[in-house]
């Protein structure tokens, strides 16, 4: 276990401009350094209530997930996967994360805390896989779509409301397919 979680931290930190500064930062008050993403991941953050059920679904296929960090406080969740310099996501308040962001993290065994490690990292560099995580949300949006028609009654008579989405309901991301250019359409 100890060799393993040296292995994610080396791997983490190698996203550093300074690698040792990094791991000082992790030991510090805060336990929190910014990393650049696009060299060995991008992020994919998605709101909560679609990204936990999303995370269920991907921890039940045999293939080893990738890291999966929480924002407590935002109620986000971040899926890293592979670097892709053409990568476009689509969907309401979904962010796509590569070649220039940053992104903070906490040092890999950290699971509390604002920021937290849903899936820490595990030293091999093993990255969601993008259709994957696309097909996971996808069938997350359907089931809580499928619920909240359930639910939705009017709050005076108890009646079932109008069919519809409601402003607050989630869009699924969509990983957009650049053109032969390399431009998104």
């Amino acid at each position: 276990m100890r060799i393993a979680m040296r292995q994610a931290t080396e791997w983490l930190a190698a996203a550093a401009t300074d690698p040792r500064e990094c791991k000082r930062q992790w030991h510090g008050e805060l336990g929190i350094a910014v990393l650049a993403c696009g060299r060995f991941w991008d992020v994919l953050s998605v709101p909560e209530e679609l990204a936990m059920p999303a995370l269920d679904a991907l921890l039940g296929i045999p293939q080893p997930p990738g890291p999966a960090l929480e924002d407590a406080c935002a109620r986000r969740v971040a899926f890293f996967l592979p670097p892709d310099p053409a990568g476009r996501w689509i969907g309401s308040g979904i962010r796509y994360s590569g070649k220039g962001a940053w992104i903070a993290v906490p040092a890999p065994n950290r699971t509390v805390g604002r920021l937290r490690w849903l899936v820490p990292p595990n030293g091999t560099g093993a990255l969601f896989v993008p259709a994957a995580v696309e097909l996971a949300l996808q069938l997350a949006l359907g089931r809580l779509s499928a619920q909240a028609r359930t639910r939705r009654r009017c709050p005076t008579c108890g009646a079932p409301a109008a069919e519809g989405r409601l402003p607050s309901d989630p869009a699924v991301a969509r990983r957009q397919a650049p053109t032969r250019d390399g431009a998104a359409p």
